[in-house]
This record gives C-alpha cells, structure tokens and sequence, in this order.
C-alpha cells in the first residue's frame, strides 16, 4: 500500500535508500526457516528474525517521534532483550509482515510529513541533552540502521547457511 502521491527530490532520495537497505535486510532471511531464523549462530546472541523484529520496532517508534516527538514515542514499552529474539510462537512470515506493513505505514508518512519539522529529543544517556531533530534526521537515522543491521544480518545468514546476501 505505497502512496500513489508522486514524490521527488529529497523525499525520493531517502526512500530509495531506506527501502534498498530493507531489502538487503529481507534478503536475508528468504527461504529461511522459522528454526534458522531464531538460531544464534555467533557469540554475540542475535538471530535473523530478532534482528527484523527489532529494525520493526526501531522504525515504527521513530516513525512515532517524527510525528508527535518523545512523548508519542515513549507510550511504546521496548523489550531490550527480547526484540532481538524470536519469542515461542513468533513465525518468520509473521515478523516479516509486521515489518512490511511498518515500511508501508513510513513510506507513507514521508510522503506528508514536513522534512524540516522537528521535536526535542526523549532523555536518554545517549542523545545530547536538549538536543532535537528533524524529520529529515530521523530518516537518515532509520537508513543508517537498517544499513548496520542489514550487514549484522549478513554475518548471521553465511553462518547458518553460507549463503551471502551482500556480497
């Protein structure tokens, strides 16, 4: 369900990288299992459909900021262990559709909302106090991890399976 609305510039730009670094990411984990994707083949505890769940989470909470700011953000509770695993019952497709109907639910936001907008930052150890940002901001930011999670899941699928995704 992408915007039928006619975007260009910029907003064309940012699209197009954040969807080709989702796509990388999908890529992944196509013709996984639901057992493959929730192996944690390295040390480090991650597995593939914990890594689409979390890049889910992360986009549809920004994409909340960049709407109503920190406190639309916050009224979502984050699991910070569990979002990057895949709980009893969770399913492959079923992580990968919640994922594709984030991208749509963004892709169309960015067709509307105003780049330039921008809202205080949450308080959080790791963003400067006081500090905000744009619409613009957040996009460059859901790009950049997606990008670092697409290559983290990489790593995961040649270890599973050696099959390489970007590469």
């Amino acid at each position: 369900m992408t915007s039928t609305r006619q975007l260009t510039g910029e907003r064309t730009d940012l699209l197009q990288a954040l969807r080709r670094h989702r796509g990388f990411l999908l890529q992944t984990v196509d013709g996984l299992t639901d057992e493959q994707a929730a192996t944690r083949p390295t040390v480090s505890g991650l597995c593939l459909g914990g890594l689409i769940k979390h890049v889910t989470g992360v986009e549809h909470r920004w994409m909340l900021f960049a709407v109503g700011g920190a406190e639309a953000m916050s009224r979502e509770e984050v699991d910070w262990v569990g979002q990057f695993q895949m709980a009893p019952g969770e399913t492959l497709a079923g992580l990968v559709e919640g994922f594709q109907q984030v991208a749509d639910q963004t892709d169309e936001l960015v067709a509307t909302l105003d780049l330039d907008a921008a809202h205080p930052l949450p308080e959080a150890p790791w963003f400067e106090p006081g500090a905000s940002w744009t619409v613009r901001r957040v996009l460059l930011h859901l790009i950049a991890e997606t990008s670092q999670h697409a290559g983290h899941a990489d790593i995961l699928r040649e270890s599973i399976d050696g099959a390489r995704t970007m590469g």
